[in-house]
C-alpha cells in the first residue's frame, strides 16, 4: 500500500522576490521579515533565489579572506561577545602591536592561503599614532610585494589617521555595527551605536571601502536582523561579514545558545536579497553555527574568511579550498578582479 505524499506548496515565490531585487526593488521589511520566518521545508528554494542574484553579479567566484590579529587582548571595552575585553575571563594570548615584519609575513601566509584581501586587526578602543604608523610602514612593504587588498580594523580612529592609512594603500577599512542600534545598550556600554557609524563615516570620507558586519545570535529579534541588513544597505557597506556568536566561555555571552544552521542560512539569504551586489562573506562562528551545511551558505554569500580568527580557531584551510571545489566554484585569488557593482536596473 503506497503512503500518500502531501505537496505543499511554497509560502513565497522567493525567484520573484530575486528577479525584483534584480530589476532594482528594494523589499519592503515585512518581505525581509518573511524570509527569516519562511519554513523550514523551503530553505533549498530560498537559496536558489539567493543564488540567482548572486550569480548574476559574482557568477561562481569565491572572494577569500585571511585575519593577523595585530594585537591581542588589553581592550578597555566591554563588548559582552569578545574575549579580548576587560570583562572577559576567557584564557586567551595577550600582546602588544606586532612587528612590521610580522605582519609583512602574514601577508605572504594570507596569498599562500589564496587570500585576495589581508585583514589587519587589532584589539583595543583606539589605535595610537604610533600603532598607525606601523601599520602604514608594514601596508607599504606589503603593497610592494603583493597585488592583494588590505583592510585595517583598528577601532575609532580619527578622521586624521583614515586618510593617513588611504594615502599609503589601506584598501578597506572594517567596523563593525555588530548589532542593531537597538540592541546595543545590551553588548556593550563603553562606546555608542554613533561611536560606530561615526567611524564608518570617517572611513568613507577618507576614500576607503567601508566594510561593516554583523554578529547575529546575541539575543536580537528578526526584527532587529532586518534592521541590521537594511542599516548597512543605506551605509552602503561594500564588504558586510555575517558572523554567528561562537559563545566563548569567560565572556558575558557565553550561555548564548547556537544559532541553528538553516536559520543560519536563512540571515545569509536575507543579506544577500537586502544588499544584491555586496561582497557578502560568512564569517566567524560559521563552522560552529553552519557546521556542515557550510557549503550552502556559499550560494547566497560569495566570500569566507580563512585560517583562524582572532582568538578562536578556525576549519583548515584544506577543507575550505575543498568545500569551494566541490561546490564547482572559483576561488578568485585576486581581490581587484571584480569590485562591487553598481546596481542594475
Amino acid at each position: 500500500m503506497s503512503i500518500p505524499v502531501m505537496e505543499t506548496k511554497p509560502t513565497t515565490n522567493w525567484m520573484a522576490l530575486a528577479e525584483d531585487v534584480l530589476a532594482g526593488r528594494q523589499l519592503s521589511k515585512e518581505e525581509a521579515q518573511s524570509i527569516l520566518q519562511a519554513p523550514d521545508t523551503e530553505i533549498l528554494s530560498l537559496l536558489q533565489a539567493a543564488y540567482r542574484i548572486r550569480s548574476h553579479y559574482y557568477g561562481n567566484k569565491v572572494k577569500l579572506n585571511m585575519i593577523i590579529n595585530a594585537k591581542s587582548g588589553l581592550c578597555p571595552e566591554d563588548c559582552g561577545y569578545c574575549s579580548q575585553s576587560i570583562v572577559s575571563n576567557a584564557p586567551i594570548e595577550k600582546y602588544p602591536q606586532l612587528s612590521k615584519d610580522v605582519l609583512v609575513d602574514g601577508a605572504l601566509k594570507a596569498k599562500e592561503a589564496k587570500a585576495g584581501t589581508y585583514c589587519i586587526v587589532m584589539s583595543g578602543r583606539r589605535p595610537t599614532d604610533k600603532e598607525v604608523d606601523n601599520v602604514i610602514e608594514a601596508v607599504k612593504e606589503i603593497k610592494e610585494q603583493h597585488n592583494m587588498k588590505i583592510c585595517a580594523c583598528l577601532g575609532l580612529v580619527t578622521p586624521e589617521q583614515a586618510k593617513k592609512l588611504k594615502s599609503v594603500g589601506v584598501d578597506r577599512f572594517n567596523h563593525n555595527i555588530n548589532t542593531a542600534a537597538s540592541n546595543h545598550e545590551n553588548i556593550t556600554s563603553t562606546h555608542t551605536y554613533e561611536d560606530r557609524l561615526n567611524t564608518l563615516n570617517a572611513i568613507k570620507d577618507a576614500g576607503m571601502s567601508p566594510c561593516s558586519g554583523v554578529i547575529i545570535g546575541m539575543g536580537e529579534t528578526d526584527e532587529e536582523i532586518v534592521d541590521m541588513a537594511y542599516t548597512l544597505h543605506e551605509l552602503n557597506a561594500d564588504s558586510i561579514p555575517v558572523n554567528f556568536l561562537n559563545a566563548i566561555p569567560g565572556t558575558p555571552l557565553e550561555s548564548m545558545k547556537k544559532v541553528g544552521a538553516v536559520k543560519a542560512l536563512k540571515v545569509v539569504a536575507l543579506f544577500r536579497f537586502i544588499n544584491p551586489t555586496k561582497e557578502i562573506r560568512i564569517a566567524g562562528g560559521r563552522e560552529v553555527n553552519l557546521r556542515h551545511l557550510q557549503p550552502m551558505g556559499l550560494y547566497a554569500a560569495n566570500s569566507i574568511f580563512v585560517g583562524d580568527y582572532l582568538t578562536t580557531d578556525g576549519q583548515k584551510m584544506r577543507f575550505d579550498h575543498e568545500m569551494i571545489e566541490d561546490l564547482g566554484f572559483e576561488i578568485e585569488e585576486c581581490a581587484y578582479d571584480s569590485e562591487p557593482p553598481t546596481v542594475m536596473a
